[in-house]
C-alpha cells in the first residue's frame, strides 16, 4: 500500500546568527558555529531567482510517478475528500476542545544532534502576533499558466484564512516584503534552493537549511515557522516547501495544510476529524472543524506561551462558544 502523505512541519527558535537552531521544546543542543561558505550568499538585499533545470532528473521524474499514483489510490479509497466535512463526521465542543490540544498544544518533531525527529511532545502555544506577508516563489519547472491558477486559489486560501482568524494575513508581490516564503519547487528545484533561502532567511544555520533542500519524496510538503529569542513563542517567519511533482488536488492539499500549520496548528493527530491536521488523509482541503481551530488559536484570549494546563480552560470556554453559536 502506498503510505499516505507526510507532512513535515515544525516550529524552530531563532538563536544567534552564527548558530543552528534549536527546536522550541524538547532536548536540543546548539549546533557550532556554520562555517562561513556553508551556504553560498549573495548580495544583501538580493532575492536570486529559483535556478532552471534544463531536464529533470530521474528522481523528479520518479516523484512524479509516485504521487499520481498515491492521489488516485487515495481517491478510490474514498481519502482526499474536498468537501469540509459533513453529517457523516459530526463532532461536539468537547471534541473540538481536544483536538485543539493535540494540534497547536504539541509538537510533531523535535531537534535531537542538528536533526529533525519525529516525537510527540507537549508544546506551549505558538502563534503570530504581526501582519503576517506571504510571497510565492514559483520554480521554472511549475507552467505559466498553473502558477497563475494556483496563484488564485492561494489567494483566495488567504482571504479565508484571515477572515476566519481575524488575524493580517495577505499575500505579497515583493518578496523583501515577505515574512512566510512558499516555495513551489521540483525535488531537482529544492536541492538547489540553499543560497534563495539563506536570502530570505539569512539567520537560519546550515543544518536547517541542508534539512530543507533533501527532503525525500515522502515528505510530500513541509513547513518551518520560527520565532525570536526574545519572543520564543511568537511566529516571526515561516518558510513551506511545496512540490511541483504533484498533481493539482494534492499539490493544493499541500497549500492547504502547509500555509495553516505555520500560522500554529503545528501537530497532526490521529483523532482530529473532520480535519486536514491528520495523516489518515481523509480531507484535502481545510474543513469548517480547522476552521474553528484557527479562530480559537487566534482568540485574543489566549496568549502566546501558554502551556497546555493554562490553556485548557480557556479553550473549553471557547470550543464551547463557537459549538453553540454554530459560527466561527
Amino acid at each position: 500500500m502506498i503510505p499516505a502523505r507526510r507532512s513535515f512541519s515544525m516550529t524552530i527558535a531563532r538563536l544567534a546568527a552564527a548558530f543552528g537552531l534549536c527546536a522550541l521544546i524538547g532536548a536540543c543542543a546548539v549546533a557550532p558555529p556554520d562555517p562561513p561558505d556553508a551556504i553560498p550568499m549573495v548580495a544583501p538585499g538580493v532575492i536570486p531567482a529559483i535556478p532552471a533545470v534544463r531536464t529533470p532528473s530521474y528522481e523528479s521524474k520518479s516523484a512524479r510517478k509516485y504521487y499520481t499514483r498515491v492521489e488516485k489510490e487515495q481517491i478510490a479509497r474514498g481519502l482526499m475528500r474536498v468537501d469540509g466535512g459533513g453529517p457523516d463526521v459530526p463532532y461536539d465542543a468537547d471534541d473540538l476542545s481536544r483536538n485543539f490540544e493535540r494540534v497547536a498544544l504539541f509538537n510533531e518533531y523535535t531537534q535531537i544532534g542538528g536533526r529533525f525527529v519525529a516525537a510527540q511532545t507537549e508544546a506551549q502555544l505558538r502563534r503570530w502576533e504581526g501582519p503576517v506577508r506571504i510571497a510565492l516563489h514559483f520554480g521554472p519547472s511549475l507552467p505559466e499558466a498553473q502558477q497563475a491558477r494556483d496563484k488564485a486559489l492561494i489567494q483566495k486560501y488567504i482571504k479565508r484564512l484571515a477572515r476566519v482568524t481575524g488575524h493580517s494575513i495577505t499575500l505579497v508581490s515583493n518578496p523583501k516584503r515577505a515574512n512566510y516564503h512558499v516555495f513551489v519547487v521540483s525535488v531537482d528545484e529544492q536541492r538547489n534552493l540553499g543560497p534563495l533561502i539563506k536570502a530570505v532567511e539569512p539567520k537560519l544555520g546550515t543544518a536547517t537549511i541542508k534539512e530543507m533542500t533533501s527532503l525525500t519524496r515522502n515528505n510530500f510538503c513541509a513547513v518551518y515557522a520560527s520565532s525570536t529569542r526574545a519572543a520564543p513563542y511568537v511566529y516571526s517567519s515561516a518558510i513551506a516547501l511545496i512540490r511541483t511533482e504533484h498533481p493539482d488536488l494534492m499539490r493544493d492539499a499541500c497549500y492547504h495544510e502547509e500555509i495553516a500549520q505555520g500560522l500554529g496548528l503545528a501537530n497532526d493527530s490521529p483523532k482530529a476529524r473532520p480535519s486536514i491536521f491528520n495523516d489518515d488523509e481523509e480531507f484535502a482541503f481545510l474543513t469548517t472543524h480547522d476552521e474553528r481551530l484557527l479562530s480559537i488559536l487566534y482568540d485574543p484570549r489566549l496568549r502566546p506561551g501558554m502551556t497546555p494546563d493554562q490553556a485548557r480552560p480557556i479553550v473549553a470556554r471557547l470550543a464551547s462558544e463557537r459549538a453553540a453559536s454554530g459560527s466561527i
